[in-house]
């Protein structure tokens, strides 16, 4: 068993306070520039579009999460007193939910970008995207949230904060998880040298990390209260979808020709 007291707070000055889960947050899109940057040069696009998919990357990230977390998780009360929605330093963010806002993000983008294909964008940054997660359900670890369901395994975390039950550490498991999907993508990337049929990397992103998602559920504490009695539960029902989406782009990937570098 390991006690898990440690403060989700790394300093504070005076009303300010520097958190691991913001720190976290904030290094998965200083390393996910610097990973989108090699890819940019290796392909000859402009450092001057990576810059300006920064912002929108952020955008779509934290808008995306965050009413993903307020319309898939709670309805009712978000939509009873909506100024609760702007209000994020409470938490909740939802993965699902940031999935849907980068997509709709880069959509916008490449609207500005004629030169830059939706799909090849995509392919592209589901790579640093994946790392990102790793990062993010590390800062859930030093939050004592999203927490596992109680077991004897050896490895156990009893979260203080919480209660003193051991209990999975759910967090730890999706973030080996996404560290892997990154690592296995980052290198197939390469080993490619780059030559991605649209669609493919992903296709594969949805399905590696939303399979893994469905399952690692199973031994989840439900997040909201209307999850107690479902057979699947939200997080579960919103992988189901992207998993088929998944599936099928890398089976039409295979039925077009490899695109031409430029």
């Amino acid at each position: 068993m390991i006690n898990w007291d440690v403060s989700p707070e790394i300093f504070s000055l005076g009303p300010l306070s520097v958190r691991w889960y913001g720190l976290l947050f904030a290094l998965s899109f200083l390393v996910g520039y610097q990973i989108m940057l090699k890819i940019f040069k290796n392909e000859g696009k402009s450092e001057n579009d990576l810059n300006d998919l920064v912002m929108y990357m952020i955008l779509g990230t934290v808008i995306g999460a965050r009413l993903g977390h307020c319309l898939f998780y709670n309805p009712a009360y978000y939509l009873s007193d909506p100024i609760e929605i702007l209000k994020v330093w409470k938490g909740g963010l939802a993965s699902h939910g940031a999935a849907i806002g980068i997509l709709i993000a880069l959509y916008l983008y490449v609207k500005r970008k004629p030169h830059i294909k939706y799909l090849w964008l995509i392919d592209r940054i589901v790579i640093p995207t994946a790392l990102g997660g790793s990062f993010i359900r590390l800062g859930n670890l030093f939050n004592s949230e999203i927490i596992g369901m109680p077991t004897e395994v050896p490895w156990a975390f009893v979260f203080t904060s919480v209660d003193a039950v051991p209990r999975h550490p759910a967090q730890l498991y999706e973030a080996i998880a996404y560290l892997l999907i990154f690592i296995f993508m980052i290198w197939y990337y390469f080993k490619l040298k780059g030559e991605i049929r649209h669609g493919y990397f992903l296709g594969l992103f949805l399905i590696l990390v939303f399979t893994f998602r469905f399952f690692v559920e199973i031994i989840k504490e439900n997040q909201t209260y209307f999850e107690e009695g479902m057979y699947f539960n939200m997080g579960q029902l919103l992988s189901i979808p992207l998993v088929i989406v998944g599936g099928v782009l890398v089976f039409f990937s295979f039925k077009k020709t490899l695109p031409e570098k430029k």
